[in-house]
C-alpha cells in the first residue's frame, strides 16, 4: 500500500491546501482524467509543490480518499452513540439514526463525490488503495453498527442470529436506498421522499427483526 508522505517541516498550511483542493478536483474530474497539474492550480501553487509533499497522484488520492471516510466513519460512530446507547423507543431511535446517516450525504458532498469516483473507476485505482478505503471507510462503519445490532439484541430488543447481517441489512434498507437514488447525493431529492424511504425502510427491518414473543 502507498503509504501517505510526511508533512513537510514549516509547510503544514500548503499540504493541507493541496488536500483540499485534491478532494474537489478528484470529485469534479475523476481520478482518471485529474490531473497534478489541475490540483496544483486549484490548490494555488506549483507542481513542484505538489511533489515535494505527495510522490505521485495515487498517494494523494489515497491520502484524500483515507481522510474522507475516516471522518464518515467518525460521523458515523457519533450518531450511533446517540440513538443506541440508551434506547427508549426502537422505532423511533432507529429512524432518527437512519436519517441523521442519510444526512451526511449533504454534509460530507465532498467525500461522497469522491465515492461515486471509486465506484465509477475501481478498475483503473490500485487495489491496495481500494482495500485501504473499504477498511477506513465502510467496514468501519458496519463494525460500528454491527456492534450496535448485537447490543440491542442482548436488551431483547431485537432478534438477531447475525448482528453483521442486521447491520447490512439496515444499511442496506435505509441509507443505500438514499444514496443509490440520489447518486450519493449527486442529485436533489426531496426531503419528504427521503423521509418515506427512510422510514419505510425502518419498517422492514423491524419486520424481519423485532421479537416475536
Amino acid at each position: 500500500m502507498t503509504q501517505p508522505a510526511p508533512a513537510r517541516r514549516g509547510m503544514p498550511e500548503k499540504r493541507a491546501a493541496i488536500i483540499r483542493a485534491a478532494r474537489t478536483a478528484f470529485g469534479r474530474e475523476g481520478f482518471t482524467r485529474c490531473s497534478v497539474d489541475a490540483i496544483a492550480a486549484e490548490a494555488g501553487v506549483s507542481k513542484r509543490t505538489v511533489y515535494n509533499h505527495f510522490t505521485d497522484k495515487e498517494q494523494l488520492f489515497q491520502t484524500v480518499i483515507l481522510a474522507g471516510a475516516t471522518e464518515v466513519a467518525e460521523d458515523h460512530a457519533r450518531i450511533s452513540d446517540r440513538h443506541f446507547r440508551k434506547v427508549v423507543d426502537l422505532r423511533a431511535d432507529l429512524l432518527d439514526f437512519a436519517t441523521e446517516r442519510a444526512e451526511g450525504l449533504v454534509s460530507f458532498a465532498e467525500h461522497w463525490a469522491l465515492v461515486r469516483t471509486i465506484e465509477a473507476e475501481a478498475t483503473h485505482i490500485n487495489p491496495t488503495v481500494l482495500e485501504a478505503w473499504q477498511e477506513a471507510g465502510p467496514r468501519e462503519s458496519h463494525r460500528e453498527l454491527t456492534r450496535r445490532m448485537g447490543e440491542l439484541a442482548d436488551q431483547g430488543l431485537l432478534e438477531v442470529a447475525d448482528p453483521g447481517e442486521a447491520a447490512g441489512h439496515l444499511t442496506q434498507l435505509t441509507f443505500m436506498a438514499v444514496a443509490q437514488l440520489t447518486f450519493y447525493g449527486a442529485l436533489p431529492v426531496d426531503p419528504e421522499q427521503s423521509a418515506r424511504i427512510t422510514a419505510s425502510g425502518v419498517d422492514a427491518f423491524l419486520k424481519i427483526y423485532r421479537p416475536t414473543a
